[in-house]
Order: C-alpha cells, then sequence, then structure tokens
C-alpha cells in the first residue's frame, strides 16, 4: 500500500503471518495517525482505497481541535468511539492546568512521575474497553468486497489506542503474536521525524520536562508495552477470542471476523 499523502503511521494490515499459515487479508483493516492534515492529493488518495467505515477512538476535545478530513467525493462513514483519552492529551492536560495554575517545575516533575507508562495505559484500555473494541471487530465482520467497506481505526499518532484495537483485532483472528508485536513497534519508526518533533516540541512550549520515559509516552512503540498487553489479556479471559466476548461479540461476528481477516 502506497503512502498517504500527510499520513505518518497509515497502513494496510494485511500480509500479518497467522498461527496456521498464510497471512491476513490486505484491503479489509487499516490503521493510522488522525487524517487531520491529509493534502488534497493525500484525500484523493484516500478516496481510492476500499475504506468505507473510519472509526476515531479520540476524544470528543481533540477531534475538535484537529477534525478529520473525509473524501467528498463518495461516502464514508466517520464512526466516533472515544476511547480512555490518549497519552498526548493527557500531557496537554497536564501542561495546560500547570501554566494556567501557575504550578511550579518541582511540581510540575512530580505530576509527569505519575503518569502511567505506556504497557499500564494498554491494560487500562482494556479492563474498560471490551465493548469498545467488540463495535469494531463487528465493523470488520460486516465489510466485504464487493463495496468500500473496509474498515480504518485511527486515534492521534495511530500506535496507542490503534495500536490496542489492532492487536486484539488481528490476536482474535489468529495473526501470530511476534508479528503483531513487530506491526506495533513499527509505528515508532514511522512517527519518527517531524511528526515527533513537533509533539515535543510542543510539550516543551508548556514548560513539561522531556525525560526519557516521557519521550516513549508521546512517540514511541516499544514491544514489551503491547506484549503487557497481550499477557493481560491472556491472563484475563484466555484470548483476544474470549475476550472480544466479554465485550458481546457473538460467535457468528468472530467467525465473521475471521473469515475477513484471516480468509
Amino acid at each position: 500500500m502506497a503512502t498517504i499523502e500527510g499520513l505518518h503511521n497509515f497502513r494496510d494490515t494485511g500480509g500479518i503471518a497467522l498461527d496456521g499459515g498464510g497471512e491476513t487479508r490486505s484491503g479489509v483493516l487499516f490503521r493510522s495517525d488522525a487524517l487531520g492534515a491529509l493534502t488534497r492529493a493525500g484525500v484523493e488518495a484516500f478516496a481510492a482505497t476500499p475504506i468505507g467505515v473510519v472509526v476515531d477512538f479520540r476524544t470528543p476535545e481533540e477531534r475538535a481541535m484537529a477534525p478529520d478530513r473525509l473524501p467528498a467525493s463518495r461516502s464514508v462513514q466517520l464512526i466516533e468511539l472515544p476511547l480512555l483519552e490518549g497519552a498526548m492529551g493527557q500531557l496537554a492536560g497536564e501542561a495546560l492546568q500547570a501554566v494556567g495554575g501557575g504550578t511550579d517545575s518541582a511540581a510540575l516533575t512530580a505530576a509527569m512521575s505519575r503518569l502511567p507508562t505506556l504497557g499500564e495505559l494498554y491494560v487500562g484500555m482494556l479492563a474498560h474497553g471490551a465493548e469498545s473494541f467488540a463495535s469494531v471487530a463487528r465493523l470488520v465482520a460486516a465489510s466485504r468486497d464487493d463495496a468500500p467497506t473496509a474498515v480504518l481505526v485511527h486515534c492521534t499518532a495511530g500506535k496507542d489506542r490503534t495500536g490496542v484495537a489492532t492487536a486484539v483485532l488481528l490476536s482474535a483472528a489468529g495473526a501470530q503474536r511476534a508479528s503483531i508485536v513487530a506491526d506495533y513497534a513499527s509505528s515508532a519508526e514511522n512517527l519518527a521525524g517531524p511528526w515527533a518533533e513537533g509533539m515535543l516540541a510542543m510539550l516543551a512550549q508548556f514548560g513539561i520536562p522531556l525525560t526519557p520515559p516521557l519521550e516513549t509516552l508521546v512517540t514511541g512503540s516499544p514491544a514489551e508495552a503491547i506484549e503487557q498487553a497481550l499477557d493481560w489479556i491472556a491472563a484475563e479471559h484466555g484470548d483476544a477470542a474470549a475476550y472480544l466476548r466479554s465485550g458481546g461479540l457473538t460467535e457468528a461476528e468472530l467467525a465473521a471476523l475471521r473469515e475477513r481477516l484471516a480468509g
């Protein structure tokens, strides 16, 4: 899949190795960073994809700051499904509160030290988000090849909420764990450069100290973070399929999800 102008972390999840052999199907499930920076050429390229459903995991505040740009040339269904507020949103909120309240640097540093690790953030999403993740699985299960109904999931960076959602769906479809982890981990490389530099510069403007753990939280996608999320699913539910069932996904919908993603 060619890159789309204006996006840094866009990709098709096809081609990921399955446990039983073979690969996940292309043109069914896509993942991305937010769509607000799409150029005119990017919008045209997006319209040429099979994507017909866009799931936006951002909060209303995030969406208001950077609304998605979608093609006007054909129908695209937008599903707003806010998950746990992303790392960037949390940090921005902390910063704005600190600036507005005159928080001193020591107090701000202490506040930053209480932020969760990525793995902890992901476990928190999973603990409270089974119904939301099942809703996304249902959309993928309902997609088909004879119309542009492929599903794209995104948040702000396309690495955290999007990364957890993608990992859950791929795992439920039978993708190899190592391949799921590798797909997740590739986000940091995709975001490196202007995107990551811009995010860190914004934090610096707020006076937030840019510690290594903070930089990882905002721009990183270390394998151990998604490993922690997958380990939690295994410990609490057995596997991703059972986790999605706990969120209301039926056996028929699960079978359809697997058929769509694994063929």
